[in-house]
C-alpha cells in the first residue's frame, strides 16, 4: 500500500483566505466544490496553478472539446489515477462528445478507431511513457495526422495539469464524487 496523507478535505468554513476564493469562485462556476478540489486547498498554490493551467489547455491549446478529452484521459488511465479516469470519461461522454469506441479503448488500454484521434493519444502516452521524449516517429506520426508542433507544446502543459491532479488523488485516494462514480473503472483494472 503506498502512502496517504490524512490532511482533511478543506471547505469554505474551514479554508484559508487564499483557499477560500478559489473554494467560493468554484462553487459558483459548478454549483459544487469536487472533492480534489477540497484536498488540492490544502496547498492553495497547486489548486490555483492547477485551475489556471486547466483553463488555460481548455481556451488555447487549439485542440477539440473532444481532443482535449482524449488527452485528458489518456494522461490520468497512464498514471492510473481512479479519480481522473472517472472525471474525464463522465465529460468525455456527456459533455465532449468523444465516441464511445475512443473511451472505451482509452479505459481499456486498446487501440483507438478514429485514425486522427489514435494519432492523439499514442503521442500523449509516448509523451507520459518516456517523460517527454517521444521517438522521432511518434511525433512525425502526430503531425501528419493534422496536429502542429505548438500542439505538441500543449500536450505538455495537459501533462503538467494532470500531473498536479493525478499525484494529488493518489497521494489522497480521492473518492470519487457521486456525480461521475458510475464511471470508475472496476477493480483490477490495470
Amino acid at each position: 500500500m503506498n502512502a496517504k496523507l490524512t490532511l482533511p478535505l478543506v471547505s469554505e468554513d474551514t479554508a484559508d483566505e487564499k483557499a477560500l476564493e478559489i473554494l467560493s469562485n468554484t462553487r459558483k462556476k459548478m454549483g459544487r466544490i469536487p472533492n480534489m478540489y477540497g484536498e488540492m486547498a490544502n496547498a492553495p498554490g497547486a489548486l490555483s496553478t492547477y485551475l489556471h493551467g486547466y483553463d488555460w489547455f481548455r481556451k488555447e491549446s487549439g485542440f477539440t472539446p473532444a481532443e482535449q478529452e482524449v488527452i485528458f484521459l489518456t494522461i490520468s488511465r497512464e498514471n492510473a489515477c481512479h479519480y481522473c479516469v472517472a472525471a474525464h470519461s463522465m465529460i468525455a461522454e456527456k459533455v465532449s462528445k468523444v465516441p464511445a469506441q475512443a473511451i472505451q479503448a482509452i479505459r481499456e488500454g486498446g487501440t483507438i478507431d478514429d485514425p486522427k484521434l489514435r494519432a492523439l493519444a499514442e503521442f500523449v502516452k509516448e509523451m507520459v511513457q518516456t517523460q517527454g521524449n517521444p521517438s522521432q516517429g511518434s511525433l512525425q506520426t502526430f503531425t501528419s495526422a493534422g496536429y502542429s508542433q505548438q500542439q505538441a507544446l500543449q500536450v505538455v502543459l495537459a501533462i503538467a495539469v494532470k500531473t498536479i491532479s493525478n499525484y494529488t488523488n493518489h497521494l489522497f485516494d480521492t473518492p470519487v464524487d457521486a456525480a461521475f462514480a458510475s464511471y470508475v473503472l472496476p477493480a483490477g483494472t490495470k
